[in-house]
């Protein structure tokens, strides 16, 4: 299949320009794509921000993912760029946790679990013409929300502790604190969680060394960084 400019690469997956309307997300790790997809039409049913998945490619691979091409920045770019205030940030994030937590879980039989992301985070957030939408669902499960509430607010914490963030650690800081200010009333981040959290990211094989070595002190920055 024939596919056009290289667009980004992550730590997963790498994303190419098929046309003016769609780009295919090529993974690099995975065997297949399907309960993605599946999270990604389940939520966007309750009328959730995601992508618009599009038609299979020719000839495309297990671990290709046609989606709608988005024009905006993430939310990191628009901080970075000054264009965003850190505050209203933190506010967004925790909007687009707590409507993503409102869907009633797709396959458990506990009523508690709810659709998690499990990823959330500036970098993840497009911000469009037509608003906020939530990109890579690779990660997302089913479960109790206060963890994914715990994984967001600790991945904020850990990349305003990564020396080679450009982002001021103050910036970081007040964006954190604003989302774990408007989570308060959710359930916050419980210390269950938040060490839940921590040994989930610890396992990550995608973490450098530098950022597993941040990760204590970004679990103290957001214990203190809570209302």
């Amino acid at each position: 299949m024939h596919t056009g400019q290289l667009l980004g690469s992550g730590r997963t997956a790498d994303v190419y320009e098929l046309d003016g309307s769609w780009v295919l997300r090529r993974y690099r790790d995975r065997a297949g794509t399907t309960e993605e997809l599946a999270v990604m039409s389940y939520v966007r049913a309750f009328g959730y921000p995601v992508p618009r998945i599009g038609p299979p490619a020719d000839r495309a691979r297990p671990t290709d993912l046609v989606l709608q091409r988005l024009s905006g920045p993430t939310m990191a770019e628009a901080l970075l760029a000054g264009n965003l205030d850190a505050a209203e940030a933190g506010a967004l994030l925790a909007r687009l946790l707590r409507d993503l937590h409102a869907i009633p879980p797709r396959i458990s039989a506990d009523p508690r679990d709810r659709i998690l992301h499990l990823d959330l985070h500036p970098e993840n957030v497009m911000l469009t013409e037509r608003g906020p939408v939530v990109i890579d669902w690779s990660t997302a499960e089913e479960g109790p929300p206060g963890f994914d509430r715990a994984m967001s607010a600790l991945t904020v914490a850990r990349v305003a502790l990564d020396p080679e963030f450009p982002a001021p650690e103050a910036q970081a800081r007040t964006l954190l604190a604003a989302l774990l200010a408007e989570l308060a009333a959710d359930g916050g981040t419980a210390p269950a969680d938040l060490a839940r959290a921590r040994t989930r990211q610890h396992e990550n094989p995608f973490l450098t060394a530098p950022e597993r070595g941040c990760l204590d002190a970004a679990v103290e920055m957001v214990r203190g960084c809570a209302p």
